[in-house]
């Protein structure tokens, strides 16, 4: 992945900083700097959800720097954003339930780091911030395709905290003079997203099961929908997001998804085609503060930013789970 890239202008001479470069996403992110000869990636991260293992190949590379750090220690910020030019901001904490059985970390992680972030970046005079924002912040609302403008009443701590970044966002923009850009991720999936632990997401789970010969469970009837993602179109939207020069991205928030949806039934029985595997699903309670249906409307990202998704969720599962298959080898 990542062979063709999806800017146009130079980076060989411009310092990205990736916090949460070691997660799932950020990993993504450094990937595709250092395959276009970035000038300088430097990774924060303080391995709470991420993994050394995820950046352990670019750690020979003459232009990384990983900082162990917290984004919730100011200080940690500051000394990430020295000489840096452009912030990806990936650094949070997910997962719904995590958020409503942990709500003050949640909140410490992805609101009080944010803000932390932002004055890092604003005191050293970084061009632009592009963060991570969720779908989850659309809560309630039943409006199919999910509209920027159009939001409801969010549904758990996590999408609070996801909807806090978004009014902080607009509000340093704003008053600090600041260029910064949010996207709202739906359902990402890929490569390096960790299978493991209570809080882990549907696909990796789901996967993981089939390959061990065991039944996928899911929260629910199935038939709730889902727009799922794969993390190369992620790492499309942030790159022109960072490098767009259309002045109505500035401040902006922005849909990243596909635009097609499909139920977790459907998806189990696409996964257990390319697994071959013939282990039947089991279903349990649904989870609290789970949106019902989920659908991205992307023509904003498509018009403004550029972006166009080259991924749909046949081959992003197939590369995915060729990922799955070469970790098992090992």
């Amino acid at each position: 992945m990542y062979t063709t890239p999806f800017h146009s202008s130079e980076i060989s001479n411009k310092a990205f900083l990736v916090t949460g470069g070691a997660g799932f996403i950020g990993s993504n992110i450094v990937e595709y700097l250092l395959k276009h000869n970035a000038g300088k990636v430097v990774v924060l991260d303080n391995l709470s959800t991420g993994f050394e293992e995820n950046i352990k190949p670019f750690a020979s590379a003459p232009n990384f720097q990983f900082i162990k750090g917290d984004i919730c220690e100011l200080d940690d910020c500051i000394k990430a954003c020295t000489g840096i030019d452009y912030v990806f901001h990936q650094a949070a904490l997910g997962s719904v339930p995590r958020s409503i059985k942990n709500p003050i970390a949640t909140h410490n992680v992805n609101a009080t780091g944010f803000i932390n972030v932002l004055i890092a970046a604003r005191d050293a005079g970084v061009k632009r911030v592009v963060y991570a924002s969720s779908s989850s912040v659309y809560g309630d609302s039943k409006i199919l395709p999910k509209v920027e403008e159009q939001i409801g009443k969010q549904l758990s701590p996590y999408a609070v905290s996801k909807m806090t970044n978004e009014l902080y966002g607009e509000i340093f923009a704003k008053t600090y003079n600041m260029q910064i850009i949010g996207l709202r991720y739906f359902n990402i999936f890929g490569p390096r997203q960790n299978p493991q632990g209570e809080y882990a997401a549907a696909i990796p789970l789901f996967i993981n099961a089939l390959l061990n010969n065991q039944p996928p469970a899911i929260n629910g009837d199935g038939e709730q929908t889902r727009d799922f993602t794969f993390v190369a179109n992620a790492v499309q939207a942030n790159v022109k997001a960072m490098l767009e020069q259309n002045v109505a991205a500035e401040g902006a928030v922005f849909n990243i998804a596909v635009g097609e949806r499909v139920s977790l039934n459907q998806l189990i029985g696409i996964l257990k085609k390319l697994t071959g595997s013939t282990v039947d699903q089991t279903y349990r309670a649904e989870r609290s503060g789970d949106i019902r249906d989920s659908l991205a409307d992307i023509t904003k990202a498509k018009t403004v930013l550029g972006y166009d998704p080259e991924y749909k969720i046949d081959e992003g599962l197939q590369l995915t789970l060729e990922w799955f298959r070469s970790g098992l080898k090992k």
